[in-house]
C-alpha cells in the first residue's frame, strides 16, 4: 500500500509505502528509501517527520539509508588501487556519510513490493559523490512472522569501489512521542572494544578495551547512566558517537524498561556505531520536539574511516562482484 507523502518545492512528489506482518508495521518513503515509522503493536518507535519536506529541510539523517560510505572519512580522501579518491568535505575538512549529495536526499525507484516487503533501487553513476564505478544499488525492507524487520543491501559496480551502507534510524522504544524517556532505554552490547575519536569525530586508530569505562555495555545498563561521565571520549563528543566491534549475535539489545519492549540487532557487519542524538533539535512527527538525546542510533557498518586503516575490515568491493549485507531488528 502506498500513500501521498508530500510535494517538494521542486514539484516532485513523494510516496509512503506501508508493509506489515504480525505485530510490526513499517512505513518507508521513496525519498531516500527512508524508514519513516516502525510500529510495534500500536507504538511508533522511530523518530521521523510528517511529510517529505521535513526530510528535505533538516539534517540528522532520520531513518535514512546512508551510502556509498557510512560515517566519516578523514581529510575526505583515501587511496584505492594506488589512486587518491577525493570526496567532498561536509564536516570541516572531513567527509560525513558520503558528503552533501546524500542518498537520503534522492528519490529511489520501487522495484518490488508485497504486503510485507518493499525494495528500492538507485543508480549511482561513475564518479558520483567522488566514488569510482557505475553502481546499481538496492535496499529491501522486509517484515517476517517472528517480529523482525530486516534491511538488506545489494550492490554491484563497474569498477572497484566502496560499499558501506547503513540505516540511520533513531530508536526510542518508549515511543517517538516520549523523547524524555529515550536515554532511560537500556543497552546491552557484548563488544570488547570501541574506537576512540579525536576532536573531529575521526577514530584515532586505537581499539580501546571497554573494561572499566563508560563504554562497557556487556551488562545491560541505561544509556543515561554514564553519558555525562568525565571520560575523554565522551567529553569530546558530548555523548556516545562511537563504533564498537561486532563479533556475535545479537550485536546489541535495546530495551525500554517501562514497557518491557525490547529489540535485538543482528548483523553481518563488523561494526556498530552508537549515536545518542547529541546534536538533534528538530520538530518531528505530530509536532513532537526531538531535542538532543531523544533517540539512539544503532548503525551497523564498517568502522569509521576504515578506508584509511588497512588493518581493519575493509569496505572495498571488486568490479562486478556483488555486495550483500543484512541487518535485522528483532522485537
Amino acid at each position: 500500500m502506498n500513500d501521498y507523502f508530500g510535494t517538494l518545492p521542486t514539484g516532485e512528489t513523494a510516496a509512503l509505502y506501508t508493509i506489515s506482518c504480525g505485530r510490526l508495521r513499517a512505513a518507508i518513503t521513496d525519498y531516500g528509501a527512508t524508514l519513516v515509522s516502525l510500529w510495534v503493536d500500536d507504538v511508533d518507535v522511530v523518530l521521523g517527520y510528517d511529510d517529505v519536506n521535513g526530510y528535505a529541510q533538516n539534517d540528522g539523517y532520520l531513518g535514512a539509508i546512508v551510502g556509498r560510505n557510512a560515517n566519516r572519512v578523514k581529510n575526505s580522501q583515501f587511496s584505492l588501487n594506488d589512486t587518491i579518491v577525493r570526496l567532498t568535505p561536509n564536516e570541516g575538512r572531513n567527509n560525513l556519510h558520503s558528503g552533501p549529495d546524500a542518498f537520503s536526499n534522492r528519490f529511489w525507484s520501487v522495484s518490488e513490493i508485497t504486503d510485507r516487503s518493499v525494495q528500492f533501487s538507485l543508480n549511482s553513476p561513475d564518479g558520483d559523490q567522488g566514488f569510482p564505478g557505475d553502481a546499481q544499488i538496492s535496499v529491501t525492507y522486509k517484515i517476517d512472522a517472528d517480529n523482525t524487520l530486516s534491511v538488506t543491501y545489494d550492490a554491484v559496480s563497474s569498477k572497484d569501489t566502496v560499499f558501506n551502507f547503513t540505516n540511520h534510524a533513531y530508536f526510542n522504544l518508549a515511543g517517538q512521542n516520549h523523547p524524555e524517556k529515550a536515554m532511560s532505554q537500556t543497552l546491552m552490547l557484548p563488544a570488547r572494544f570501541f574506537n576512540p575519536d579525536d576532536a573531529e569525530n575521526i577514530p584515532t586508530g586505537e581499539l580501546r578495551d571497554v573494561a572499566e569505562t563508560p563504554f562497557d555495555f556487556r551488562t545491560a545498563k541505561p544509556l543515561e547512566q554514564d553519558i555525562n561521565a568525565d571520560y575523554e571520549p565522551l567529553h569530546l563528543q558530548g555523548g556516545y558517537d562511537h563504533n564498537f566491534e561486532v563479533f556475535c549475535a545479537p550485536a546489541a539489545i535495546l530495551t525500554d524498561p517501562e514497557s518491557g519492549r525490547s529489540m535485538a540487532v543482528v548483523t553481518d557487519c563488523p561494526g556498530i556505531q552508537i549515536y545518542t542524538a547529541n546534536f538533534l533539535d528538530v520538530t518531528g512527527k505530530g509536532g513532537c520536539h526531538y531535542c538532543r538525546r531523544s533517540g539512539v542510533c544503532l548503525e551497523t557498518q564498517f568502522y569509521p574511516d576504515s578506508v584509511n586503516h588497512p588493518e581493519w575490515p575493509q569496505p572495498f568491493t571488486k568490479a562486478g562482484e556483488r555486495y550483500h549485507s543484512v541487518t535485522k531488528f528483532k522485537f
